[in-house]
């Protein structure tokens, strides 16, 4: 991100895709977070539960894919101000994930503005596996990273 000057109500961010996640992913998440639920690990459970033939991922990394598209959109992590979701569908192995959103408020503030959007995380070619809003500081142009923002 360069600054403010080009934030505008209704900005498309740019669509990020995370491609092909990993079965080995999914588990090494469960493990990391002492997620005991076999559907992250377990194929058999996860057929049991309806949920098909692969291994569903955490939704907490699936949002993961959302926050490190807005730190990536906003050039700091410190900048991702609130985020809020709603988790409307599963992500398995093997599928490709689509992140993006769109800008819905631009609030001046102290040093840039703040950024209302609204973001999503889709499976590409199915479904909306997350819906969600953030809100995001943009410093103004040649005012350095959200890092030197205030904490509003």
């Amino acid at each position: 991100m360069t600054g403010t000057a080009a934030t505008e109500v209704g900005q498309e961010l740019p669509t990020r895709i995370t491609t092909n996640i990993r079965d080995d992913d999914i588990r090494l998440v469960a493990l990391i977070l002492r997620d005991s639920n076999p559907i992250h690990f377990d194929l058999d459970a996860v057929a049991r539960a309806g949920l098909g033939d692969r291994a569903v991922n955490q939704g907490g990394a699936t949002m993961a894919y959302i926050m490190n598209h807005l730190i990536e959109w906003a050039g700091a992590r410190s900048a991702v101000r609130r985020i809020t979701c709603s988790f409307r569908g599963n992500v398995v192995a093997g599928d490709d994930v689509a992140v993006g959103g769109t800008v819905t408020s631009v609030e001046p503030t102290e040093g840039g503005v703040l950024a209302g959007c609204d973001v999503w995380a889709d499976v590409v070619g199915g479904r909306r596996a997350i819906a969600g809003t953030a809100t995001v500081f943009l410093p103004a142009a040649g005012n350095g990273t959200g890092a030197e923002s205030p904490t509003t």
